[in-house]
Order: C-alpha cells, then structure tokens, then sequence
C-alpha cells in the first residue's frame, strides 16, 4: 500500500529571514506562505510572531544553519511558537545543517556538538531534511537523530553542471573526507577520479599530498569538497595540481561556508573559477539545488 504524502494536503511554511526563496517554491507547491515578523529589541532580544493560524497544521521551517550561533535561537524560538500555536507536526528545512565537524571528543573535555543538536532538535522538531550533511563518523544521520531525517544528495545538480560547463573533466577530491562527493560525481559523469591526502594540523594549518598519474594535458581538473570554511585545503590542493602541471582548476563545493578571505585565497593560489551550490546565499552560487530539496519534501511520508 503506498503510504500517503504531506503535500496531499495544505501545510503552512515559514521562512526564517533569508530563506524565502526557497519558502517560496514550497509554497507553490500548494501549501500556504505564512508571515514570520522577527525583529530585535533595541536591547537585542527577538521579537517574533506569526501572521497566521497553525492550530492542527503540519508546519514547515525553512532555515538554513550558516552562521548558526546568529541564527540558533531565533529558530528556537521560532519552532516553539510555532508549537505554542498548536502546530500538528513540525518539519525543519535546514539546507546547510552545522555543527557536524566535532563528532568526536579530540580531546579531553571537548563537546560533540554534533550530537548536541541532534537531541536539542529531536525534541523540537518532527523531521529534518538537509542537503549533503558533513558526515564523518557518523555513518548517518540517524545515528544521532531520534527523528526521521532525509538526506538530499546535491550530485545530480553538480553533474548537470560539469556536464555542461567543463570538457574532459578529472575529478579530485581533496581529501578522504571528499571521497564520497568526488566518486559519485565521477561515476555519473563516467570520467576519472583521485583523492588526495591531507594532513591537518589546526584549523587553518594543513597540507596535501598525492601525485596524479595521468595525462595532464588531456584533463581539466575540478576540484570537489563538501564545504569550503578557511579555504586552506583547496588552496593546498591547487599549489598540488599545478605543481605536478596541470591547468588551474576549477574548485567546486557544496557549501559556501567562507570565512577569512577564502574565496580571494582560492582564486590567489590559482583556481580557475569557484562554483558552490545555493545551500547558503553567496556571490559564487551557480548550482541551484531547490528542484532536489521540494522533490524530498513533496515525497517523504506522511506522519499520522
């Protein structure tokens, strides 16, 4: 029997300021755009309310996680008035999902983080959809959520775009971490693909290694990573490829995280061009990843 879908009826959505595009095409799907007025206080604190009546709704929050320690309570805030309101079930919508890289205790006395805010929205929230998390050690998502989460893949938007923009494509992923991009994006696209070797020493202290056996000159390099922060692993990567002769590659990663002048480093060290994906708003956005995101949402079961 085939199990019924949310969007077999009217949800609401609400957009946490900067997400409304994506609220929008949501919405279009033939559910209702809600207002969220969010302001601040002059002494800093959030105002927040929303426009509309949720009383037995199934709600949708679309709020992407950049700069999250900004953005943290304000979404907090904004799924337990949501509840408060009488919100059936509530969906997060978070396209870049932070807070992932500490999945580990390093050292003695570190939070995970990761596992963190895992348990803080299992209690908030009813379901999580997020484009390409930065999955390490956790095997998945579901190791640490105690809720459903769906995981959108942005290798079918990537591939139409290298397939269109770049002949004879090698794909190299710049670390391990990499290697699950870089292989699916090479395998849909049927061209070769390497992993190098990194070796971090802090976090904006790392090296790369790897030397590259094929012909240079019949190849165009394209550098794939999940998320560029620093930019010190794409930067390393560069100085690597052009070292061993080929042409400036072109850097490609999912999320446009940025910190530190990383964009201007990258195109310094010599990369071609850089294309992310539009998981977080940035001037370098040219893959649009929405058409995967609404198709996950039209299509995860419904809850009863």
């Amino acid at each position: 029997m085939d199990h019924p879908t949310h969007t077999q009826h009217r949800e609401v959505i609400l957009a946490a300021p900067g997400n409304e595009e994506l609220a929008t095409l949501l919405a279009e799907e033939g559910h209702d755009l809600v207002k969220v007025e969010l302001r601040q206080f002059p002494d800093g604190e959030s105002y927040i309310r929303i426009h509309g009546d949720l009383k037995d709704r199934d709600v949708t929050i679309v709020c992407t996680l950049h700069r999250p320690d900004r953005v943290f309570l304000q979404l907090a805030l904004l799924a337990h008035t949501a509840r408060d309101l009488g919100a059936k079930t509530l969906c997060l919508v978070a396209p870049y999902l932070s807070y992932m890289r500490q999945d580990e205790r390093f050292h003695a006395g570190e939070a995970v983080t990761s596992s963190y805010l895992a348990m803080m929205f299992s209690q908030w929230f009813d379901e999580l959809i997020t484009v390409d998390p930065h999955l390490h050690r956790w095997k998945s998502l579901d190791e640490i959520y105690a809720i459903p989460t769906y995981h959108v893949s942005a290798a079918p938007s990537i591939t139409r775009w290298v397939s269109q923009e770049v002949k004879q494509p090698l794909i190299v992923g710049p670390d391990s971490e990499s290697e699950q991009w870089a292989s699916a994006l090479a395998s849909a696209l049927g061209v070769p693909y390497v992993v190098l070797e990194k070796v971090r020493q802090g976090d904006r202290d790392v090296q790369v290694s790897g030397e590259i056996l094929t012909d240079r000159e019949a190849y165009q390099p394209v550098l794939v990573d999940d998320i560029i922060s620093t930019g010190r692993t794409m930067v390393e990567a560069i100085h690597l490829l052009k070292e061993q002769g080929f042409e400036s590659p072109i850097c490609i990663a999912i999320h446009a995280v940025f910190s530190d002048d990383a964009e201007q480093h990258i195109l310094q060290a010599g990369g071609q061009c850089l294309v992310t994906c539009n998981t977080i708003e940035h001037t370098t956005n040219r893959i649009n990843v929405w058409q995967e995101v609404v198709s996950c949402w039209k299509e995860r079961p419904a809850r009863c």
